[in-house]
């Protein structure tokens, strides 16, 4: 842990430094960042609505990880289950409180993991690999999203490419401490479900069978053979797990904040849950503090456009970039320690 703070803060400090060869001062640059991600209660409120679905995309990230598999597509789950979500809820506006956001819910979450599901069951099954075929099913599903949003359910009030706004049933505002909490911000109740996903992931990972299983088919699928575990099975499974965790975006997406789907409203989220589970090695509850980090540096970026002259919004990937290398580089300190050890041996 020690070792992957000090990378963070390798990271962060070299990418400051870089601000100096665009004439800007690396403290004043630091400053813009934190108050903007922190300088006050809506600014936080903004942070923490940027966190709420980089938790769910990093745990998916970072459960596909454990079973051995790379899942790129969490942008085409998140995707899939938003729209679907959306679509419940304008097909079947009159369906009341609470069964609506757990109705609009499950389907969220069937379609992502059925998304994640097609990625695994091709791997385990026809050998493809998932890298490619979910690169592939991020644009289909941005496809289908668009053309459903803008022939089947558009919004006849606006000339923006989103859906119509689903039943007020479907809303959680009205029962939303959080949201009240942080007034003017989008950011709901999806945060404490958030978390509390990260701890479940936790439990499921280290103390169920499932979770023993799928790290062993992750560290040595052979290995799990011989001992009578079914790679292609768990495999498929944690791609649709991992599918099902990136489709939780909908709720702070559809029930908690906008009330509809709105074609780009991802800020990348599935792609920044990879920088977010690299982050936090995936471990489930330190994807909740790599969140955290990434969700502060996109809120924190968002100023830099207004208070500078030469340095963009942009610089947030060039820091995220930085600060993955960083704690990368444990990696190279652990491999300098254990020739240090052999040339001790010999």
């Amino acid at each position: 842990m020690k070792k992957t703070f000090a990378g963070f803060l390798l990271g962060l400090v070299i990418a400051l430094s870089l601000t100096l060869l665009a004439g800007e001062n690396p403290f004043h640059i630091a400053g813009i960042l934190f108050n903007s991600a922190f300088g006050s209660r809506y600014d936080l409120g903004l942070t923490l609505f940027y966190t709420t679905p980089l938790i769910f995309c990093g745990l998916s990230v970072a459960l596909a990880f454990h079973s051995g598999l790379f899942n790129i597509g969490g942008e085409g789950q998140l995707t899939m289950a938003t729209i679907t979500a959306a679509a419940i809820g304008v097909f079947l506006p009159n369906v009341p409180f609470p069964v609506a956001p757990i109705l609009a819910l499950a389907g969220a979450l069937t379609m992502g993991a059925f998304w994640g599901f097609i990625a695994g069951w091709l791997r385990a099954v026809r050998g493809s690999h998932e890298v490619i075929v979910t690169i592939m099913l991020n644009f289909i599903a941005a496809g289908l999203a668009s053309w459903f949003t803008l022939r089947v359910i558009p919004n006849p009030n606006s000339q923006n490419p989103e859906t119509a706004l689903v039943g007020a049933g479907y809303l959680l505002k009205d029962y939303d401490l959080v949201a009240k909490f942080f007034p003017d911000t989008p950011v709901s109740a999806a945060l404490v479900i958030a978390i509390f996903v990260a701890i479940s992931v936790w439990v499921l990972l280290w103390k169920t069978t499932f979770g023993y299983e799928l790290r062993t088919v992750g560290a040595n699928p052979e290995a799990a053979n011989r001992a009578g575990i079914s790679e292609k099975k768990i495999r498929i499974w944690a791609m649709g797990l991992a599918g099902a965790l990136a489709g939780f975006v909908a709720l702070g997406e559809v029930m908690g904040s906008a009330g509809q789907f709105k074609v780009g409203f991802s800020a990348d989220y599935g792609f920044i849950g990879i920088a977010v589970a690299l982050l936090a090695q995936n471990n489930p509850i330190g994807v909740i503090f790599a969140a955290f980090l990434m969700g502060a540096l996109h809120k924190g970026a968002s100023d830099l456009d207004l208070e500078t002259t030469t340095i963009t919004r942009d610089f947030s990937k060039i820091i995220q970039s930085l600060i993955i290398l960083g704690v990368a580089s444990h990696g190279l300190w652990v491999w300098k320690a254990r020739n240090k050890g052999k040339k001790h041996q010999s």
